[in-house]
Order: C-alpha cells, then structure tokens, then sequence
C-alpha cells in the first residue's frame, strides 16, 4: 500500500487545515489508517485513528475537540481537519495505514509539513 499525504503548510495561530491521504495498491487490505506527528528531538505522537470497516475514532488528548479524522466511502482515502491550530501542533504530519497481507503490516507516507505561527 502507497500512501500520499497533501495540505500541509504554514498558517497562524487559531487557523484550520486539512489534510488528505489518498491510498493506493492493495487498499482492501487496510483494516485502519490515522495520522501521526514528529517533531526532531520529540516522542512520536498518534494523533488520531480511523477504522476502515466500522468508522471507529480515536484522538490524542492533545487534539481531542479541535481535529476530526474521517475516511471517504471507498476507505481509500482519510482527511484530517485541524481547526484552532496551536503553534504545538507544528510537526510533520504522516499518514500511516494497518493491515493484513500475508502478515500484519504498517504502510506510511513521505509526511507533510505543518506549522502554525504564534
């Protein structure tokens, strides 16, 4: 599974984003697919998590009732809107996919930049 992420860039403070992730491959092995973020010298962090099959959500504390993860109807594809960005959400955002092919694996993609200005 290929995975391509858009819509990261600069903005202020208080601003929204979405990201996109478009999927592509062996996509009906996906079972899960969510964002996470990396920041040089800092703890990866899980942002937020989407199931393919039941729509199930899972958010980090730290972007709980700002961000909401969704996936179109073909579960190929998952966005991420950011509203009220805070300057501690700047990192670089990747998208990953969960699945089975053969055995269990992680797909990620090459990451997108976001920073928020305070």
């Amino acid at each position: 599974v290929q995975l391509v992420e858009s819509g990261g860039g600069l903005v202020q403070a208080g601003d929204s984003l979405r990201l996109s992730c478009a999927a592509s491959g062996s996509t009906d092995s996906i079972n899960a697919m969510g964002w996470y973020r990396q920041v040089p010298g800092k703890q990866r962090e899980l942002v937020a998590s989407i199931t393919i099959s039941g729509g199930t959500r899972n958010y980090a504390d730290s972007v709980k009732g700002r961000f909401t993860i969704s996936r179109d109807n073909s579960g190929n594809a998952v966005f991420l809107q950011m509203n009220n960005l805070k300057p501690e959400d700047t990192a670089v955002y990747y998208c990953y996919a969960d699945g089975f092919y053969y055995s269990n694996y992680r797909s990620s993609g090459q990451g997108t930049q976001v920073t928020v200005s305070s």
